[in-house]
């Protein structure tokens, strides 16, 4: 057996064939940040390039209009 290797996770939009990632859609973008409020990186969520680079905007814009928060204490 090789040592080191282990299965990878799935993307979870490829998955479920979501084309568009929206901003609006908190709950979902809840799942990708940490208790600090920073956005988990793509080795962690097993999210693909192009949808992290997705993601990353719409946590940006969600933050902008005040639906997520920057901070949490």
């Amino acid at each position: 057996m090789q040592e080191g290797f282990h299965n990878k996770k799935k993307c979870y939009f490829c998955k479920t064939k979501i084309a568009e990632i929206d901003y609006k859609d908190v709950s979902t973008l809840s799942r990708y940040i940490n208790r600090w409020s920073k956005i988990d990186p793509a080795s962690r969520t097993g999210v693909c390039a192009k949808h992290q680079r997705q993601l990353g905007t719409a946590i940006k814009r969600a933050r902008q209009i005040a639906l997520l928060p920057y901070v949490t204490r």
